[in-house]
């Protein structure tokens, strides 16, 4: 009679892990996607333009954004319910362990049909952001950085331009009507005045996502709230760019004045900007 040799199962040691922000960046993945897709079909559905009535088509906007919101809410508070959440439309709160989100990024390209606005979303613990997921649902395009990690756009590593000429360099300059109009008007010309191109695409947070792909030289705003500018501000310094302490004097929930580039611009971009 032959002896039995089947072996007792032994369930496997599994190190005990610290707790890091990468046990989140799966669940911030999905959720961005998952949430670009519901954007997606919904611009795909929006109503017609032959006349921009604003307050109607408002008020459509007002209704997706809070949608893609509170899907983005769901996905993450029910896999980290000890995390809080503060989203663009429906405010939450600003504790240590935050997911800092803007539902859609570029609400005027969304309504004219102009398939350019993203979905925003970054991590931010202890004063600092550890996750940056940025998702263009209409190029299925997937830009995403860990702090210390690096930055990727659809699974590839990503670096900035490199460039170091203004003159050779396109910079977009996002503007809000936070303050006065004659200042983005003096940034531009100076911008113009050594050389610079420029451009703006109507997505801030998609244009810090585009630095960091080396798509741009850098980008600049006068000031920008944190769920549009944390995501792509981590992506550019993953990616090996410069970019100004935005969560200083309380940007988190004040907002800030927003800077990110290649580093060899950094100088005369400063200077240009006047950014601290």
């Amino acid at each position: 009679m032959l002896a039995n040799t089947t072996a007792k199962a032994v369930e496997p040691v599994i190190p005990a892990l610290p707790e890091s922000a990468s046990l989140r960046l799966p669940v911030a993945c999905a959720a961005a996607r998952e949430a670009g897709f519901l954007a997606r079909r919904r611009f795909n559905g929006r109503p017609g333009l032959s006349n921009i009535n604003l307050k109607g088509h408002q008020d459509y906007l007002s209704a997706v954004d809070a949608e893609v919101e509170g899907l983005l809410r769901a996905r993450l508070l029910e896999s980290f319910p000890e995390d809080s959440f503060f989203g663009e439309e429906g405010g939450g709160s600003f504790d240590n362990n935050v997911w800092v989100v803007d539902p859609i990024d570029g609400t005027a390209n969304f309504v004219r049909g102009i398939p350019q606005f993203c979905i925003s979303l970054a991590y931010v613990r202890n004063g600092r952001t550890q996750i940056g997921v940025i998702y263009d649902p209409m190029a299925d395009e997937l830009f995403v950085a860990e702090r210390g990690r690096g930055a990727m756009l659809n699974g590839e590593p990503i670096r900035v331009s490199g460039l170091e000429e203004i003159g050779s360099s396109t910079i977009e300059a996002g503007w809000s009507n936070r303050l006065p109009f004659s200042r983005y008007v003096d940034l531009i010309g100076r911008l113009l005045d050594d050389g610079a191109g420029i451009r703006r695409g109507g997505s801030g947070a998609l244009a810090l996502a585009y630095v960091s792909a080396g798509r741009l030289d850098g980008y600049c705003e006068l000031h920008m709230n944190s769920w549009d500018a944390l995501a792509g501000l981590l992506l550019i310094e993953e990616a090996g760019g410069w970019v100004n302490d935005f969560l200083a004097k309380d940007g988190l929930r004040r907002g800030n004045e927003v800077l990110g580039c290649t580093p060899g611009l950094r100088e005369r971009l400063v200077r240009l900007a006047g950014v601290a």
